[in-house]
């Protein structure tokens, strides 16, 4: 290089994040790591618990309100001759299949995030 170019005199560069991110040793960026898929994976398993529990309720509602025979009004009934007997038991039959497996899914998924996660 020329002597008479001059070089730029460039700003000490201070200690920021970006700095300290690279001075970083192997165990901070296994625990940064592990952190960070840990908090994914406890949210992740923490919503899957709740919307089953969700789905849950709601199918067993559903089963109930089946039992309502007044479909216009408290007053109204359905005619026995209206009534499909078979439609009501399949229905009824499968959403207790439905709630029967949905409640073997939130069984397995509670024991494993606890075990997971110590709750």
């Amino acid at each position: 290089m020329p002597d008479d170019v001059a070089t730029p005199n460039l700003p000490t560069i201070t200690q920021g994040a970006f700095i300290a991110s690279l001075k970083r040793n192997n165990k901070q960026i296994r625990d940064d790591r592990a952190q960070s898929i840990g908090e994914d994976a406890y949210l992740l398993y923490r919503r899957c618990i709740e919307d089953l529990q969700v789905n849950i309720k709601r199918m067993e509602r559903e089963q109930e309100n089946m039992l309502d025979l007044s479909p216009e009004n408290a007053l109204s009934l359905v005619l026995a001759s209206d009534f499909d007997s078979a439609a009501y038991v399949a229905k009824d039959v499968e959403l207790g299949v439905k709630i029967r497996n949905e409640k073997i899914k939130l069984e397995i998924a509670a024991a494993r995030f606890n075990y997971l996660f110590g709750g």
